[in-house]
């Protein structure tokens, strides 16, 4: 039996029998740093705080009871909030015969899961083989997770030459990094290669992935649709198939899609709220109701609890004309949910929505102005919130709110919004006149950025200049001068403070953004040229 002495692992079940019966366990192995946590709240606590080698979970954390998350919701939010990285061994223990929680389970990549009853040596070998491929993959996995992706590239590709038995695994990790890059053609190549030579579902999945992001929706829809056909258990494929379907404007489809998957696979809480935003968007109101109450239901017992969710419930149901329903939703909401401004401002939003329906367009008003406060004061709410809510205030003529709401997001750099998407949302609404002035203020906007970032590089203040600008260029992410100024203020920084891997692609992609939006730019080959320049500085090859 190997030795695991400087292994630490928490162990998260409510029985404190089973926690004594793993820790005894782990202890004829020889693992001895050993924690505890009785729910999924408690270790999303723990974790906070400190990172473990392994977590050792109980599916059945509400105990035999519906209270509390089960295993499979534990990893969902572990995952989406980043508590656990990759090398993190996270082993999921059930006895549950229910077909579709272990499918659920099994979709969220948990490094592993037994089955119950298990003994010692089926516990310590199942470490045993984790720990063993953790060692293989630690190098990348620790590069990703530190955002490094250029050099976890490379740590793939030596990976994939040192450990052959697991090359397939290194060429999956390495097409993912290239996506993220947005190197698509590459990342294409790859996927390409493995499904002509093995054809395993995830290159598959990949491939369309990259489609995807070339807006070639046509063909990665047919990708998906062979996928699943082939692999009808493989449920990514349904969440990005539907997603190529509302791409191309097939809400019902789309619809149909997540609900094959639902059926499947039911306990997948954002697979339920795509679900249920896409029903809402295809009319279908029955479903969007069914949707998101189920998600309400599920992310009861969760430290995330988004109050959106009950937002997004509110809107179904008064679109169905249920006031009654929708004001307890609310009433919920309020109780539930700890207080402040994202809580506020979904409250406040919710109750205006149910307002108008009932006719007070003053109370609806008033509701608006304490939610337009409240967004304000938010921290991640959601950008179709608030573009719902401007949209909501025009047409409760509350123009200078809506204004206001809607350069407040072009001022948040994480809001993805432009300057087209704003002015398109007031001309939608026949207000041609606000989508004149919004327009004109966020250009003016634009050049006071550009105008601080030539001041601020002209004094050698080149990283300063070179985060000024990139704020520009998320409110017009196709606006020329910016891009061109961006590049620019890059290749200063680069050749003042030394070569930057990552800003030398922020860079390239830039110069690809120009190459594609103006080819013909006379302007565009001299930036390529003092590119090269700065390469050639360096020692790098051109």
């Amino acid at each position: 039996m190997q030795e695991y002495n400087n292994l630490s692992v928490l162990i998260v079940d409510p029985n404190p029998g089973m926690r004594g019966s793993l820790h005894n366990m782990l202890g004829q192995s020889s693992i001895t740093k050993v924690e505890y946590a009785v729910s999924s709240g408690t270790a999303i606590r723990q974790l906070e705080k400190k990172a473990f080698d392994i977590v050792l979970c109980e599916y059945d954390l509400g105990g035999g009871t519906d209270d509390g998350q089960d295993g499979q919701q534990l990893l969902e939010d572990l995952r989406h909030h980043k508590l656990i990285g990759l090398e993190t061994i996270f082993i999921m223990l059930t006895s549950e015969g229910v077909y579709s929680k272990v499918i659920s389970a099994a979709e969220l990549t948990p490094t592993d899961y037994i089955l119950k009853p298990f003994t010692v040596d089926v516990l310590s070998g199942r470490i045993g083989r984790a720990i063993e491929r953790r060692a293989v993959f630690l190098q990348a996995h620790q590069l990703i997770d530190q955002g490094n992706a250029r050099e976890a590239i490379k740590a793939c590709r030596a990976g994939q030459e040192q450990h052959p038995r697991h090359a397939a695994e290194f060429l999956r990790l390495r097409a993912g990094l290239h996506l993220h890059l947005h190197e698509l053609t590459e990342a294409e190549e790859i996927y390409r290669h493995i499904v002509d030579t093995r054809a395993p579902g995830w290159a598959a999945l990949g491939l369309a992935r990259a489609l995807f992001a070339q807006q070639r929706h046509v063909d990665a829809r047919e990708v998906l649709v062979e996928l699943i056909d082939q692999n009808p258990r493989l449920m990514a494929a349904y969440d990005l198939l539907a997603r190529t379907h509302a791409a191309l404007g097939q809400a019902a489809q789309a619809k149909k899609i997540l609900e094959d998957a639902v059926a499947i696979s039911p306990h997948m809480v954002r697979r339920l709220r795509q679900l249920g935003e896409v029903a809402f968007e295809a009319g279908d109101l029955g479903a969007a109701e069914r949707a998101f109450k189920q998600v309400v239901s599920k992310a009861k017992y969760s430290e995330f609890r988004d109050p959106e969710d009950h937002l997004n419930l509110v809107r179904a149901l008064v679109k169905k004309g249920d006031t009654s329903q929708a004001s307890g939703v609310i009433r919920d909401l309020e109780r539930s949910l700890r207080s402040n401004a994202n809580t506020e401002a979904c409250r406040a939003i919710g109750s205006a929505m149910v307002l108008e329906m009932e006719g007070n367009a003053p109370g609806a008003a008033n509701e608006l102005s304490t939610a337009v406060h409240a967004v304000g004061a938010s921290k991640g709410l959601s950008t179709q919130l608030k573009i719902g809510l401007v949209q909501t205030c025009l047409s409760n003529k509350l123009d200078q709110a809506a204004s206001e709401v809607m350069l407040n997001m072009m001022s948040d750099g994480e809001s993805g919004v432009s300057i087209e998407q704003a002015v398109d949302v007031f001309e939608k609404a026949g207000r041609h006149d606000l989508a004149r002035d919004v327009g004109a203020q966020i250009k003016l906007q634009v050049q006071e950025l550009m105008s601080d970032a030539a001041d601020m590089a002209s004094q050698g203040e080149h990283r300063a200049a070179v985060s000024v600008l990139t704020k520009a260029l998320r409110r017009t992410p196709g606006n020329l001068p910016v891009l061109f100024a961006s590049v620019e203020a890059i290749l200063q920084q680069l050749n003042a403070l030394g070569w930057e891997v990552a800003l030398a692609e922020q860079a390239q992609y830039q110069m690809q953004t120009i190459a594609r939006l103006d080819p013909a730019h006379p302007a565009l080959s001299m930036l390529r040229g003092q590119y090269a320049a700065t390469q050639r500085k360096y020692g790098i090859a051109v």
